[in-house]
């Protein structure tokens, strides 16, 4: 036999996680203003309120089990079946209005939605006729959404025109901040007053199943927080499972919630969803001091009136992401001028840290490019931004990172929150891994709350569940170590600088790239062509050393031939790099051939006929032949005495070849 030794339930610890594991979609009840029928896919009654006499005029004894048509007349039950469609397998309900339902010619709202293998099907009787259709009402109101007015006006017109139609005695906008927390950027109330404007409630006070549950229910009325409600029966099914309430416009309250409100002085409440790009933005929070019940048509007329004020938003934060974009394509302009006037990425970014500025406010901005630290303004030192780059490395991958708390996340941090307590991280390559770094200083920030959130938590009549907070007056809480919180928008303009600085990256690179891809085959041709004069040079002084031995009968005569020939190279290497290794003169060639041996006997040479430019690679060729005959001449013919010449005439042949007549006369 084993001991139990788990606590007992009033020992138990309570956090406020407890609010959030509370099935407040399985409460099991109604609201009185309306009946609930539960019905199996032939159309026969499983569950029921025990209400349904005060609103049908029959007991849910009755109901359970038997057929729908026998509940209700035949028009009703026609129009509810041919709206069936529509609701199998929906996440939202069907929409009824005026529907009869008893012979007497009673009319009644009626909500059609799923829930697991039932239809549910809600009965919220009309009070009276209207006498104008609601919409009448709505659209003035919507009308007055301006969004060209900024986010605090357009909310604040939103209040007012909700608590135009709902009638409450006051309306909130509540926006979720990114730690769940809610704020109230605006609030409209009978007496004038401003109680909770400006203050924020934490994440606890609205649980994660709520949260999740104004997703899918966008409208909760709660008509009277005295309201005891109704029973639906049975309690579960057949296999123990309860039905799920979810979508149910009439699902009774939390009596944590009903709590809440009482703590808060409140009669009736309404909230109503602010969904954007299918997240939970929002809330309308509407209050009453007294019970008040809205019927179902007005209720989906504001349904209507808060999608147009998530529309209206919408296009606002859209409005705020185009002038990002703009202003990060002026930013693009700037920093590109830098670059075309040959300046280095870091040189060209620190010259326009104002401009980034101006899109992107902060305190310090550092550049951490190929591991070299680069700075302006308020930022940590180098050695700090090291374990700040080796963080971001392991953490962030290829996005954007912002932090209005940068010692959450690098503890080193929390000792240099003077310097950085705000981060906004833009990496711009990946090998390595570069950064453009934005900082943001530690302000000194008061945030005012509706009470104390860490007040500790107290059992009281709900058992071991948390007993909500009781004052709701201001409650101040000095945040340090924390800067300016990075907006939307500019984590935007972050992320489109991020595409910028990318795009500017790449280009470098592939300039870099094709510059180093220039300068290898330049290389690679200056020693291909190194190479082959080598080779030539090397032939040629084979020749030149084969061709001297043969024509010598002496080592000093062997000498002398070989060294006038490497003379005769050498003066026409010194012409072609004159013409700068462009083709040289022929005439200009047989001239310095003659001039470095013949002395004076050179005026006896007479050249004649168009002059001839030689290519580099058939010029030093050329100059060794032509210095064989200039010099064979004045060894052994027509220069070698007093009285001969030599008569060189230059033409051309039929095809273009270059001829050269070349006449010794009065030699021996």
């Amino acid at each position: 036999m084993t001991s139990d030794t788990s606590p007992a339930p009033s020992q138990r610890p309570v956090d406020l996680t407890d609010c959030d594991r509370e099935p407040i979609h399985q409460l099991g009840r109604v609201q009185s203003y309306g009946a609930l029928l539960a019905l199996s896919s032939d159309w026969i009654v499983q569950h029921a309120s025990t209400n349904l006499e005060e609103i049908l005029g029959m007991s849910h004894e009755e109901a359970l089990g038997r057929p729908l048509a026998d509940l209700i007349v035949s028009d009703g039950f026609d129009r509810i079946r041919a709206s069936l469609r529509t609701a199998e397998g929906g996440e939202t309900a069907v929409r009824l209005f005026g529907v009869v339902l008893k012979a007497n010619g009673k009319s009644f709202d009626v909500s059609l939605h799923a829930s697991g293998p039932y239809l549910v099907v809600e009965f919220e009787p009309k009070l009276g006729t209207r006498g104008r259709d609601v919409m009448t009402d709505v659209y003035p109101q919507i009308a007055r959404l301006r969004r060209d007015r900024g986010l605090e006006r357009l909310a604040r017109d939103a209040a007012m025109g909700l608590q135009a139609l709902s009638g409450f005695d006051s309306v909130m906008i509540y926006q979720f901040q990114p730690d769940q927390s809610g704020k109230v950027i605006a609030e409209t109330r009978s007496d004038q007053q401003h109680r909770y404007d400006g203050l924020r409630f934490p994440a606890s006070d609205i649980p994660v199943q709520a949260r999740a549950l104004y997703k899918r229910a966008l409208l909760r009325l709660i008509a009277d927080v005295d309201d005891p409600g109704a029973p639906v029966l049975p309690g579960v099914d057949l296999n123990g499972q309860p039905l799920d309430m979810s979508l149910a416009v009439t699902r009774a309250v939390s009596p944590i919630h009903i709590e809440y409100l009482r703590n808060m002085g409140v009669g009736a409440s309404m909230s109503v969803s602010i969904m954007r790009d299918g997240e939970l933005w929002g809330l309308f929070a509407c209050h009453h001091d007294a019970p008040r019940y809205i019927d179902y048509e007005l209720r989906t007329a504001i349904e209507m009136y808060a999608h147009m004020f998530s529309y209206e938003l919408s296009k606002f934060e859209d409005g705020e992401r185009k002038q990002a974009q703009s202003d990060t394509a002026s930013l693009q302009r700037t920093l590109m001028g830098h670059m075309a006037d040959g300046k280095a990425l870091s040189e060209s970014l620190m010259a326009v840290s104002d401009e980034i500025r101006l899109v992107i406010p902060h305190d310090g901005l550092v550049l951490y490019e190929n591991e070299e630290f680069s700075a302006t303004g308020t930022t940590p030192t180098k050695e700090e931004f090291a374990g700040i780059a080796r963080m971001l490395d392991r953490s962030i991958g290829s996005s954007t990172f912002a932090t209005d708390q940068l010692g959450r996340a690098h503890e080193p941090a929390r000792d240099f929150p003077e310097r950085a307590a705000g981060l906004l991280a833009i990496p711009i390559s990946k090998r390595p891994r570069d950064y453009l770094v934005l900082f943001r200083r530690q302000i000194a920030d008061t945030v005012e709350w509706a009470g104390d959130p860490t007040k500790p938590a107290q059992l009281g009549p709900n058992g071991v569940r948390l007993t909500p907070r009781k004052s709701f007056e201001v409650w101040r809480e000095t945040v340090t170590g924390r800067s300016a919180p990075w907006t939307n928008q500019q984590c935007h303009a972050a992320e489109l600088l991020r595409t910028v600085l990318l795009e500017i990256f790449l280009k470098i690179t592939d300039a870099t790239s094709a510059e180093r891809k220039r300068a290898q085959e330049h290389q690679e041709l200056l020693i291909s062509e190194l190479n082959h004069r080598v080779r030539n040079i090397l032939n040629l002084m084979r020749g030149l050393l084969a061709q001297s031995r043969s024509s010598a009968r002496s080592l000093e005569e062997f000498t002398d031939n070989l060294d006038g020939r490497i003379q005769a190279l050498a003066r026409a290497h010194d012409q072609l790099t004159a013409e700068h290794w462009e083709p040289a003169s022929l005439h200009g060639l047989i001239s310095c051939e003659f001039a470095a041996y013949a002395d004076r006997k050179a005026e006896r040479v007479i050249i004649t006929g168009p002059d001839a430019l030689i290519s580099p690679q058939a010029y030093t060729t050329l100059a060794l032949v032509l210095h064989e005959m200039a010099t064979n001449s004045i060894k052994y013919g027509g220069l070698c005495d007093s009285g001969g010449r030599v008569e060189i005439a230059l033409s051309t042949d039929h095809s273009g070849g270059l001829l050269i007549d070349w006449k010794e006369r009065g030699g021996p």
